[in-house]
C-alpha cells in the first residue's frame, strides 16, 4: 500500500510539472525517478487517482481542474525572479486566482500576496520557484 501511495505522489508531481500525454510518458518519467512499473500499473493508478485528459491531450489531476480553468482564463503572464514568481492576471482577478492557488496546495509555495491584477508568489528556493512557474504555465494551456 505504501509503495502505491509513494508512486502516486510521484505521478502527481510529474503531471503537475510536465506535459504528460500518454501512459508511456508516465512510465518513462517514473523510471527516471527510480520507479519500475508496468503500463498496466500506471493505468490502474490513473483510474484510482481520477486523472483527466484536457482537450489539449495532457493529463491533469481532478483537484486541479478548477485551478486550470481559472489560470487559463485569467492569467496573462508568469515571470520568474529567483525564488519569486510574479503572476499577472486580468484586472480584478488576482485575489481569486491566488486563493485557488493556495487551495490547490502547491508544495513549492510558501505564500503569496495578491493585489488587483498581480500575485507575488514566494517559494523556498529558485528551483521550487521554477517548478511552480512550470506548473502554472502548464495550466495556461488552452
Amino acid at each position: 500500500m505504501k509503495k502505491r501511495n509513494v508512486r502516486q505522489d510521484a505521478i502527481r508531481q510529474l503531471v503537475r510539472q510536465r506535459h504528460i500525454r500518454t501512459q508511456r510518458d508516465l512510465v518513462e518519467g517514473l523510471e527516471k525517478k527510480g520507479y519500475s512499473c508496468t503500463q498496466a500499473t500506471i493505468s490502474r493508478d490513473i483510474n484510482e487517482m481520477g486523472l483527466k485528459k484536457l482537450p489539449e491531450g495532457v493529463y491533469i489531476l481532478p483537484e486541479d481542474l478548477l485551478l486550470q480553468r481559472l489560470v487559463a482564463d485569467l492569467v496573462i503572464s508568469v515571470e520568474l525572479a529567483n525564488n519569486l514568481v510574479v503572476v499577472k492576471t486580468a484586472a480584478g482577478s488576482a485575489q481569486g486566482v491566488a486563493a485557488a492557488l493556495e487551495a490547490a496546495g502547491e508544495p513549492q509555495v510558501l505564500g503569496s500576496v495578491a493585489g488587483d491584477d498581480t500575485i507575488l508568489v514566494v517559494a523556498a528556493d529558485n528551483e521550487q520557484a521554477s517548478e511552480f512557474e512550470s506548473a502554472i504555465n502548464k495550466l495556461r494551456l488552452r
